[in-house]
């Protein structure tokens, strides 16, 4: 399966996203993602050191600054 097609599967759970040069992880809920693999997150948190520390809300991520996206169970 394409990575593409794989992340259109997530839409609408929650997921955390590792970012380059970023040693924070952000969990949000999975609204919508294209071809390139932007990403749109809403009710978004910063995870540092495993708590999440601040609220960022919607938080658009641009695709090739993305290191990993992994699902969250609920």
């Amino acid at each position: 399966m394409f990575p593409t097609k794989k992340v259109q599967t997530l839409i609408g759970s929650v997921v955390q996203v590792e970012m380059k040069g970023d040693k924070h992880t952000l969990e949000g809920k999975l609204e919508s993602a294209d071809e390139y693999l932007n990403l749109h997150l809403k009710d978004t948190y910063e995870i540092a050191d495993g708590v999440k520390s601040r609220s960022l809300g919607s938080v658009i991520l641009r695709g090739n600054n993305i290191i990993m996206l992994s699902p969250i169970k609920q």
